[in-house]
Parts: C-alpha cells; sequence; structure tokens
C-alpha cells in the first residue's frame, strides 16, 4: 500500500521477526489501521509501518510495542501525525500490496 503522507504513520521497530510479527498483530487488532509496509535489515531489525487516523496509530502503535516486548527485543517506536509526503517514498519501499 503506497503511503503519501495523508495520515498518521506508525513504526515499531524489534530485533528479529517474530517479534514483528506479534507487533504487527497486534497492531492490525487493536485499532482500524492499515499495514503499509515493512522492511527487513538484513535478519536483525525489522520495522513494520501501518497508517491511520491520529488516535487510531498511536493505541496500534502501543499495543504493537507491548507485545513485541513481551517475547522480544523492541528497539523503537514512533508515531508521526501527518510526516511531510516525501517520508512515503522512503516507508513504501517494501509497501505491501506493491
Amino acid at each position: 500500500m503506497r503511503y503519501r503522507g495523508e495520515e498518521a504513520l506508525g513504526l515499531v521497530e524489534t530485533i528479529g521477526l517474530v517479534p514483528a510479527l506479534k507487533a504487527a498483530d497486534e497492531m492490525l487488532k487493536a485499532a482500524n489501521v492499515e499495514l503499509i509496509s515493512y522492511e527487513n535489515i538484513g535478519s536483525t531489525l525489522v520495522t513494520v509501518m501501518i497508517k491511520g487516523d491520529i488516535a487510531a496509530v498511536e493505541a496500534s502503535v502501543a499495543a504493537g510495542a507491548k507485545a513485541a516486548e513481551e517475547i522480544g527485543n523492541l528497539t523503537a517506536h514512533n508515531v508521526m501525525p501527518r510526516p511531510i509526503s516525501y517520508v512515503g517514498d522512503i516507508v513504501s519501499v517494501h509497501d505491501i500490496d506493491g
């Protein structure tokens, strides 16, 4: 899914794929958000990216960060209310349906 900066952006970064998948699952269940993409840097850092309205993204990222921390290593999480559209070029490199 191409992200153009029109909605809030949520990110959760973990060490390893298993906590990232757990985070993604919880993020998508926690609120009305959409999965944009993921980034896997080698076999270590994995970032899951979602979009939606600010309240939904905040709730989603909180749930995903908590879930990842419970089973693995959470390295970072962030909510960007409405980043500039150029950020979309970065986060859409590995978009889910592209």
